[in-house]
Parts: C-alpha cells; structure tokens; sequence
C-alpha cells in the first residue's frame, strides 16, 4: 500500500527548505507521508538511543572500557548464519564512494569497481540542496536516464551498458535533517535519505534484479542495529516491499561496535549485507571512547595505520565474525588519490595502495574500498590476483583469537609539533570546504573526509586534555592549538592571496574547529555545531 496524506490523515512532514527545479519530483505528498510514517515510528527509539550512547559514554569517562558482554554470549557463541544475499551482491571486490553529486554518481558507476556507495553521510556535506539533489541523481541512476554537461570541458557525461551495484549511506542516527519538520522538530537525516531513497526506488531497483542495499554508518551497539532492522521491515510492509528485499552493510567504526559485531549481524540477519572496516571513523572513536584515560593518549596521526595491533586485531576479528556467519568482510579505505604532476609521487602512492590492498586480501577480506575511479584497477588487480573466487566467505580465519585487550591496546609512536600542525591544517582547509558544501576534498595527495577531520580535533582535545608532551618536550595546551590555528590560518591565506581567502569560510571554519578541539566538554562530532552554521 502506498502511504498519503488521504490514508494517514494530514498531518505530515513541513518543507522548511528552500525550493529548487526538480525537488517536486522527490518531494511528493505520497513520499512525503511515507517518511512521515517512519519518523512517527521510529524518532523516539533513536532518540532513546542517542541518550543510551551519553549514558555508555560517561561509563567509559568514569574508567570503563567496552567489553564482550556477557549478556549476549550465546549469541556470540551459537551457530546460525545470514540470509543468503542475492546474485549482484556476491562479487563486492572493488567499491568506490563518493558524495551524490551528479558527475560523480556518473563516473564512479562507470569505474569499472563492483559495486558504488552513493554517500549522503562523511563525503557529503548535508545542505539541503546536496541532499534533494542527490536524491534526484540517484532517482534517474537507478533508472540509468542520469546525465551530466559540464560546460567548463565541454564534456557530456552518461552511464555506460555495464555498471557497478548501487548502494546507499545515509546520515547517521545522530545527524538530523532541518529541511524537513515534524511537530516543529527536525527530523532524523537517516530516515530522510533511506525513506526518500527506498521509496522512489525499491519496487524499480527489485523490477532490475537488483535491490534496495544501504552501508549504515557509526552505530555503536546491536540495539541501533535493531533499529535499523525494524526500520526495514515497516518500510518493506509499507510499500508491499517482499520482506528481506533491504541488504545493508554495517561499518564497524566505532570502538564498541567492535565488541558487538556477532550480535549487529544477529539483529540484522535477514537483512544482512555484512560488516565492513570503517578504519577512520574506528580511530576517531578510540581516541572519543577513551578520551579521559590517561594511559590512551595516542601518537600522532600520521603513524596510526592498519599494521598497528589495535587495527590488526579489529580488522581480522571482523573477517572472522563474517565468515562465520557467512557473509562477506569488507576491507577499508584507500585515502591515496593519483599525483599526475609527480610519476614519481605517484607511483609510490599506488604502491602504497597495493601493499594495503594485498593485506587485506591475504587476510581475508572479501573487497576493499577507493575513493578515487584512478584506483580501480589498482586495487582489482591485487584482489584478482589472489582472490578467484567472488569472494572468499569460505576462509573461516580459525586461528584468530582476539581478545579485548587486543581490541584496546595503545598504539605506539611520537607527538611532534608537525602533527599538530598536520592537525590544524587538514582540519581547517576540510571544514571551510564542508561549509561550502563540498564534503569530500582532496588535500596533500588524500581523499580527506569528515572521519579523517575528525580524528584531527579528536586527537589535538585528547592532547589538551592530558597535558600531552610532543617529541621536543612541549607540552600541548590550548593556547599552543590556538596559536597554531593563526600561523596556519596566515600560510593558507598567504598561498589563496586575500581576495580568494575573504571569499571563503575560514574565520567560521576556525571559530568551529577551536570549539570542538579544545572545548572543557568534548563535542561528540564536529558535525553537529558545523550544522548550526551551515543551515543558518
């Protein structure tokens, strides 16, 4: 049955947002009262939930650290499996991601990658005409009528015959959508960008033999999995959807999420897509979980990689939970993006590229992630080279034996007054391009995001907190954050010129990146009050 405002009455969702040419075709009464439906039913258990995360937080402040729970052992412990996932979903080798920005909707379906996430969440930025935007692009992609004329190149951009699976990622539960109210309140984001999306195109993606799938970012616990999991049955029954149509991955990038991975399948598993390794939000969360222990102070940024034993741990107690379970592990983020000015810079980035890739095939995971189409090949070369099979579900990964302590040991390494800077910087040239509504900005040969901007402030409030000594005896105070944020507030006018410094955000981006950075209470993403300044 579809849902409108004649069968629900009239109360449905208010467009506070600002009106442009096309969002008619995705703001319809009937979608509308269709999201409306699911906000009724389901904003007070994510509110519930968020002020669960605050509670489980200030545990962890007074000295806690996540643990298995003993609670849901037999969980852990019994021998069950997912639901089977369908044709399109089995070879996931190579995924690209990226914001729904229509170009780039475009080029990486024709990447030759298996599948793409289309990203309302860490490579987007969520103004209200990104997010309707991107939901029209999608609309026409799944239908493949989307195209693309850019006048800068001359250039017109469509869709190829063969393209890559799409998948979704909404917001996470705890960014919420002020385009939209209902009874005066925003909304949540994520069931604006799943609502929007499933109901303008479940029913034609399933008529293609393909499927409603989604990636659910950041979720902390198997009952935020449950939410989800409700979500998709109400939404299925809603539009007379066959239940188990939804397939979703979720990225374990958080701490605790670690500890829950068997029991965040378990509550999903007939709508199970797997788990992927989210690594930078997973850092971002080590250093917010752990933010008031002393003995957690990290290292700098830059020596924090997969091959510490924290991520070992994390990494191959996830391809084992999978399998387990059979269903696929999926591999993180290569952040490397190509250097055409340097062949030499770039080779050594691709090397980069392929040593993570042949770790992570090696160890078991069924695909890997790039954020950039140049990456493609390169990563599917060292994943055919030793995968040939469509995935490898079937290495079952016996001989891992992860404990929590594995789960919580500190990294190793130095503080230098660079990674500081490092800090700073990236953060600042990230966040005034975000309030510019860009959420995905290549800076130093990366492919930065709100995940690797977080670990940024994340790691500079923890060294405050702690008094943190940097390799030359400095000690990390606010005053020190400050000052670093005016000289590199000054080189990065200095290299723009003034004229295209005025013409940016960067006093706004400098006033939220202090806040978050060295605030006496740790906001809990940097999002949050970057929101306030972006929909003001």
């Amino acid at each position: 049955m579809e849902i409108t405002p004649a069968n629900r009455g009239a109360r449905t969702l208010t467009v506070v947002g600002a009106h442009e040419p096309g969002f008619e075709q995705i703001l319809t009464e009937p979608a509308l009262a269709f999201v409306t439906a699911l906000v009724d039913a389901f904003r007070g258990d994510i509110d519930a939930a968020l002020a669960r995360r605050a509670e489980v937080q200030a545990h962890y402040d007074r000295g806690a650290n996540p643990s298995f729970a003993p609670e849901t052992a037999s969980i852990r412990e019994a021998d069950w499996t997912v639901a089977p996932l369908p044709a399109d979903l089995q070879d996931r080798r190579v995924e690209i991601t990226g914001p729904v920005d229509r170009k780039m909707i475009i080029n990486a379906l024709n990447a030759g990658a298996s599948t793409f996430m289309a990203d309302f969440e860490d490579s987007n930025s969520p103004t209200w005409s990104n997010n309707v935007h991107g939901q029209v692009n999608l609309r026409d992609a799944v239908r493949r009528t989307i195209s693309f004329y850019s006048i800068a190149k001359d250039k017109h951009y469509a869709l190829n015959d063969k393209v890559a699976t799409l998948l979704v990622r909404p917001r996470g539960l705890h960014l919420v959508e002020r385009g939209l109210e209902l009874d005066g309140r925003p909304v949540p984001g994520c069931l604006v960008d799943f609502g929007l999306y499933f109901f303008h195109n479940a029913r034609e993606l399933l008529a293609r033999d393909s499927g409603p799938y989604f990636y659910l970012p950041k979720l902390q616990s198997h009952l935020e999995a449950r939410i989800w999991n409700q979500v998709f049955v109400k939404a299925q029954d809603l539009l007379g959807v066959p239940q188990g149509s939804v397939k979703a991955t979720v990225l374990i990038e958080t701490l605790p999420a670690a500890f829950e991975m068997h029991e965040i399948l378990w509550e999903l598993r007939e709508h199970s897509a797997g788990l992927n390794c989210g690594r930078w939000d997973y850092i971002f969360s080590f250093i917010k979980t752990r933010r008031e222990h002393a003995d957690a102070v990290m290292p700098d940024r830059g020596q924090i990689g997969m091959t510490q034993p924290f991520m070992r741990a994390y990494t191959q107690l996830l391809i084992q939970t999978c399998h387990k379970r059979e269903v696929h592990a999926m591999g993180g983020m290569a952040a490397q993006i190509p250097i055409k000015r340097d062949p030499e810079l770039n080779a050594a980035a691709i090397a980069k590229v392929e040593n993570d890739k042949l770790r992570e095939v090696t160890d078991g995971h069924d695909g890997t992630w790039v954020a950039h189409p140049g990456l493609v090949a390169v990563a599917r070369n060292v994943f055919d080279a030793h995968m040939p099979t469509p995935n490898q579900i079937h290495e079952k990964r016996l001989d891992v034996a992860t404990t929590a302590s594995d789960l919580l040991a500190v990294p190793t390494g130095t503080r230098s007054l660079d990674g500081v800077r490092e800090n700073v910087n990236v953060g600042l040239l990230y966040l005034e391009a975000w309030l510019r509504g860009n959420g995905c900005v290549p800076l130093y040969d990366l492919m930065e995001d709100a995940a690797t901007a977080e670990i940024s402030r994340t790691q500079l409030w923890q060294w405050v907190r702690h008094g943190a000594s940097l390799d030359d005896g400095t000690v990390v105070t606010r005053e020190l954050v400050s000052q670093v944020l005016d000289e590199e507030l000054a080189s990065i006018r200095a290299q723009l010129g003034d004229a295209a410094f005025e013409a940016g955000a960067f006093d706004t981006a400098r006033a939220v990146f202090e806040q978050v950075a060295t605030a006496d209470t740790f906001p809990s993403f940097l999002t949050l009050p970057a929101y306030d300044h972006l929909t003001a």
